[in-house]
C-alpha cells in the first residue's frame, strides 16, 4: 500500500487557489482505499472537516509556521517516521531527499511578468523552483500554458503531468436568487445590482481596468461594484484613481476583506456580474466558479485563460476598457451560460485531475 503526504500547510493560512486545489484533488483520490494518505498542517481540526475520517485517512500535526522549518524539521520527521513513499508540495520540496517528492508548479509568471513581481522574490524563487524540479520525481501544473512556461523558463526535462483546477460542488448547487440577495442586502448594504470581482488585490489583477470601465461607462448609475479579496501589494493606481471621485460615485464601490467561504459564495451567487480581467494568470479559477453559480462571467482572454473556450464569446482584451465594455453588455444581454456551464463541467472535473495524478505516480489499482 502507497503512503502518500500531503503538504497541507495553505489551510492553516487565507483560503486561496492553492487550497482550493489540495482539496478538489484529495477529495477525488482518497476514494481509492489502496493508497493511505497522510495530512499535515498545524489545524488538524479543519484538515478533519474537510477531508473526513477513514481508514486510509490519517492527520499530522506540523509544528511550525516558519517555512524552512517546515521543510527542514516538520516533513522529514514525518516522513520518516511514517515510511512515506511520495510526498506532495506545492512549488518547494525540502532540499532533503528522504523519499520521492511530488510538486506542483502552478505557474513561474513571476519570470515571465517580472513588473509585477520584486527582485528579491523572482531570485529566490527562480533558484527554489529549480531545485524543487531537479529533485522532484513528480512535476504536476495546472494548465497546458504552466507546462510550456516551465519547459521554457526552467528547463525542465522530465514528463509534466497536468492536473488542472475544477470547481468544487458547492458552486454548482441551486440556490434562491431573491433570498440571496435579501441576505446579501442585510449583510453588506447591497440593495442595487451589482459586478463582482474575487481575487486578490494587486496590479497584475487588473481591477484598474474594471474599475476605470465601470466609472468611464456610468455603470455606477444602476449598478454597484464589489471587490472580494485582500490588498496584497501595494496598488498605488487603482488608489490614487479611485480617491479622485465625490461620494456619490465611491459610495457605489464596495472593498470587501476577510470574507469566509460561505458569505464569498453567497456573494457570488447575488451578483448581476462577474468580471474577472486579470493580465496574467497559471490557471484562473475564479471564473469558473462564478459561472458554476450561474452568474453571467467576463473574463481576460490572456495566458492559461485562453483555454477557456468556452468562455470565447466572453473574453476580452485586458488593457482595453471598450472590450471590457462590449463584452460586459454581451453578458447582460443573454439569458443564462447554461452551455457555458456544462463544457466547463466536461473539461475541468476533479476526476480526470485525480486521473492524471494517478498516471503520473504510475498507481495502479489491483481490483
Amino acid at each position: 500500500m502507497k503512503k502518500i503526504l500531503v503538504d497541507c500547510h495553505k489551510f492553516d493560512e487565507d483560503y486561496q487557489g492553492i487550497t482550493t486545489y489540495i482539496e478538489g484533488l484529495y477529495k477525488e483520490l482518497i476514494t481509492h482505499k489502496e493508497i493511505d494518505f497522510y495530512f499535515a498542517a498545524k489545524n488538524i481540526i479543519l484538515l478533519k472537516e474537510v477531508f473526513g475520517d477513514a481508514t486510509n485517512i490519517h492527520y499530522k500535526r506540523l509544528y511550525f509556521s516558519n517555512k524552512w522549518f517546515r521543510l527542514l524539521l516538520d516533513f522529514p520527521r514525518i516522513i520518516i517516521k511514517n515510511k512515506i513513499d511520495y510526498a506532495h508540495f506545492q512549488y518547494v520540496v525540502p532540499p532533503i531527499k528522504l523519499c520521492k517528492y511530488i510538486t506542483t508548479i502552478h505557474d513561474v509568471l513571476f519570470l515571465d511578468y517580472p513588473q509585477f513581481f520584486n527582485q528579491k522574490y523572482i531570485i529566490k524563487n527562480r533558484f527554489l523552483f529549480n531545485l524543487s524540479s531537479k529533485l522532484s520525481d513528480v512535476i504536476l501544473t495546472v494548465s497546458n500554458y504552466s507546462k510550456d512556461r516551465l519547459i521554457a523558463k526552467l528547463n525542465v526535462k522530465k514528463p509534466i503531468y497536468i492536473t488542472p483546477n475544477a470547481v468544487n460542488a458547492v458552486y454548482f448547487q441551486k440556490y434562491n436568487k431573491e433570498e440571496i440577495k435579501s441576505l446579501i442586502n442585510q449583510k453588506y448594504s447591497l440593495s442595487r445590482p451589482y459586478f463582482i470581482l474575487v481575487s486578490r488585490i494587486e496590479p497584475r489583477k487588473n481591477h484598474l481596468l474594471l474599475l476605470k470601465t465601470f466609472i468611464d461607462y456610468e455603470y455606477y448609475k444602476k449598478y454597484d461594484l464589489v471587490f472580494v479579496g485582500k490588498k496584497d501589494l501595494k496598488y498605488s493606481e487603482l488608489d490614487s484613481y479611485f480617491n479622485q471621485f465625490e461620494s456619490n460615485i465611491k459610495n457605489r464601490i464596495h472593498f470587501l476583506e476577510n470574507v469566509n467561504n460561505s458569505d464569498l459564495l453567497n456573494l457570488i451567487q447575488g451578483a448581476t456580474l462577474s468580471v474577472y480581467p486579470s493580465l496574467a494568470e497559471g490557471f484562473g479559477i475564479p471564473p469558473l466558479e462564478t459561472l458554476a453559480a450561474n452568474i453571467p462571467t467576463v473574463c481576460s482572454n490572456t495566458t492559461a485563460m485562453k483555454d477557456f473556450h468556452f468562455l470565447k464569446e466572453y473574453q476580452f482584451c485586458p488593457t482595453s476598457c471598450l472590450s471590457l465594455k462590449e463584452k460586459i453588455d454581451l453578458a447582460l444581454e443573454k439569458n443564462g451560460m447554461d452551455d457555458c456551464i456544462e463544457q466547463m463541467k466536461f473539461t475541468y472535473n476533479w476526476k480526470i485531475s485525480a486521473k492524471n495524478y494517478l498516471e503520473a505516480i504510475q498507481f495502479k489499482n489491483s481490483n
